[in-house]
């Protein structure tokens, strides 16, 4: 048996140690190179006469975690989560820690009034309403001619 195909069908049992190397095994591939899965949120942004509404999917966190920043024209929402978790079962305890972030910019258009922005979060969404300001909306249509 040659030992490709050992390490071969060494793969396809998990092994015992898998479970306990796994917070490891996440970070780093085979070749001892870091292997972080980046988890960014799915945006949604619509827009209609008066507002643009975006939506970020982003369940498992808590509205505290959100922070919201404008500056200048550029939108900014962030989060950062950090978790640690016990568990003590005889004489042996496993801790485990779990850190997430992200960053998401935007520019943001010029008609967007920025002292009226507001933010909720509500079953894993976080939802921004961007009003645009009152002159932008009142200012009608129209038609120029060519000459």
């Amino acid at each position: 048996m040659s030992t490709n195909a050992v390490i071969r069908s060494s793969r396809l049992l998990p092994s015992v140690f898998d479970d306990f190397f796994k917070p490891w095994n996440e970070w780093f591939d085979g070749n001892g190179s870091v292997n972080r899965t980046v988890n960014i949120p799915a945006v949604n942004i619509t827009e209609n006469k008066n507002e643009y509404k975006v939506s970020v999917a982003a369940p498992g966190l808590k509205k505290e975690d959100f922070k919201i920043d404008v500056d200048g024209t550029m939108l900014t929402i962030s989060s950062e989560k950090e978790e640690e978790k016990e568990e003590k079962e005889g004489k042996s305890t496993r801790k485990e820690y779990n850190y997430s972030s992200f960053t998401r910019s935007f520019t943001l258009p010029e008609d967007v009034n920025k002292e009226a922005i507001d933010a909720s979060y509500t079953d894993g969404v976080l939802k921004l309403l961007l009003p645009k300001k009152e002159e932008v909306k009142k200012s009608p249509a129209k038609q120029i001619a060519v000459k």
